[in-house]
């Protein structure tokens, strides 16, 4: 919301306006309406006149502060009594889109289980609450499964870049289901002039395909 303000000086209109909407001056928008005058033997004397709101940028920052609180404190508030010794739970923004949620603890790897099963369950049932109530992304990190997982497709991936760059088409093999989506990204970022593609085999297991666009 913007608001009117004058002073003998752009300076104390400034401090009026940080003031008046509990800012800093660095954390507003100011439009200079009118420059201040000294005038001629006190004839003509004009104050400074500004509009100013609190910046867009101040007001997103906030907001993402206040969505990662509430975040955190819901999470926290769901695994407090669970029987595994996880430490706080610590959630913060990976970029402007995506939240990063993080556990850890003496048996935070536990979460994981066998091939990843419970990992999905997880990051399926937080992504579809933090989705729907923020408009936000998930990235799930627990006992740096997901860091370790990229690696691995990271190491795997050198084969299936070099062989589209030699015949401008591969497929990866049939990848778990947080493999397939870390690859997807991956590869439409090294092709982004390619289609790049999850698909499903007869099996129902799924790989990605790379080749050109059809005409």
């Amino acid at each position: 919301m913007e608001r009117q303000f004058s002073a003998s000086t752009l300076e104390d209109a400034y401090e009026l306006a940080a003031k008046a909407l509990q800012a800093s001056v660095i954390d507003i928008e100011v439009k200079i309406i009118q420059k201040p005058q000294s005038g001629f033997f006190g004839f003509f004397k004009k104050d400074a006149i500004i509009i100013a709101s609190i910046s867009t940028q101040k007001e997103n920052i906030d907001s993402s502060n206040n969505i990662v609180s509430e975040i955190k404190q819901k999470i926290n508030t769901l695994f407090q009594n669970v029987c595994f010794d996880i430490d706080d739970i610590e959630v913060s923004m990976y970029d402007e889109n995506t939240v990063l949620v993080e556990f850890t603890g003496e048996d935070s790897a536990l979460l994981i289980g066998k091939e990843g099963y419970r990992y999905k369950a997880l990051s399926y049932l937080l992504f579809n609450w933090i989705n729907k109530t923020y408009n936000l992304m998930l990235r799930l990190e627990i006992a740096e499964f997901l860091s370790n997982q990229e690696k691995a497709i990271d190491n795997y991936l050198i084969s299936v870049i070099e062989m589209v760059q030699d015949s401008g088409a591969a497929k990866t093999k049939p990848l778990d289901g947080v493999l397939v989506h870390i690859a997807l990204k991956k590869l439409r970022v090294e092709f982004p002039d390619k289609y790049v593609a999850i698909k499903t085999n007869i099996r129902g297991d799924k790989y990605v395909l790379i080749n050109e666009y059809r005409k």
